[in-house]
């Protein structure tokens, strides 16, 4: 089975359209956790009535906002399935995201695989920018690129334990977790040499209508963090990947 966890905030305007690709999923065997986080809309009623209609939708309510690390490590500690599948409460999934990477991840017998995608508009629309991924990545290459997207990952946690996918408390926790993964010489059960990638549009990533400088800025701010504070690597080390993730964050978007 596979565990699909999905962290919800203030989501009411898009979370039935994120369910329903879910449920449109050629695979089947699949439970999905919703963990709403302290949202001041209407979001909690909408979920308690998607998850009455469908006994495979669980949902989980946290009184404040913690952040989406801390959202998907209760899904993680609450989920039954032998894979885990993330999914931003915003983005969709082609019908055949599960069935296809699955199979891909059983062929490769991958501990860790993420897919191609596309940028979509605020309403979901496809922009026709895809983005190419490659079909392995290590450590070193993962710090320099930006291709692995949340909502396109998937674990097998019969080669990754699960207390070793918990995403740390940090900004941008989802880049950490795959670094800390694909880090060399960590805990037994706790890395993999690879991840691997299907290079299919699988997955709709829906961006806001309007991009802000700010937001840009602070991308930038959370990387450089991440390399000097939770990577730990040296000034030179680090502008050296931030170099190759700039250009390449600059080529996926345009």
């Amino acid at each position: 089975m596979i565990s699909v966890i999905v962290p919800v905030y203030n989501a009411e305007k898009y979370i039935e359209e994120t369910v329903a690709s879910v449920l449109g999923q050629t695979f089947q065997d699949w439970e999905l956790l919703l963990v709403e986080n302290g949202s001041t809309d209407g979001t909690w009623p909408l979920l308690q009535r998607l998850a009455q209609r469908n006994d495979r939708i669980r949902i989980f309510r946290q009184e404040e906002n913690k952040g989406a690390a801390n959202a998907r490590n209760r899904g993680l500690s609450e989920s039954r399935g032998r894979y885990i599948a993330y999914l931003d409460a915003d983005d969709l999934w082609h019908p055949m995201k599960l069935e296809r990477q699955l199979a891909f991840m059983q062929e490769k017998q991958a501990a860790f695989a993420f897919t191609g995608y596309e940028f979509g508009d605020e309403n979901a629309k496809g922009t026709g920018k895809v983005v190419v991924v490659p079909e392995t990545m290590n450590y070193k290459q993962a710090l320099k690129n930006t291709t692995i997207f949340t909502s396109t990952v998937m674990f097998d946690t019969q080669k990754l334990e699960k207390k070793h996918l918990e995403m740390p408390q940090i900004k941008s926790e989802d880049t950490a977790l795959w670094w800390k993964v694909l880090r060399p010489g960590g805990a037994e059960g706790g890395c993999t040499e690879q991840a691997w990638g299907l290079n299919e549009n699988l997955v709709m990533y829906r961006r806001p209508a309007v991009s802000l400088s700010s937001n840009k800025l602070e991308a930038i701010r959370r990387i450089w963090n991440l390399y000097r504070k939770w990577e730990k690597l040296s000034l030179v080390y680090s502008l050296y990947n931030f170099c190759f993730w700039a250009v390449r964050a600059v080529k996926r978007r345009v």
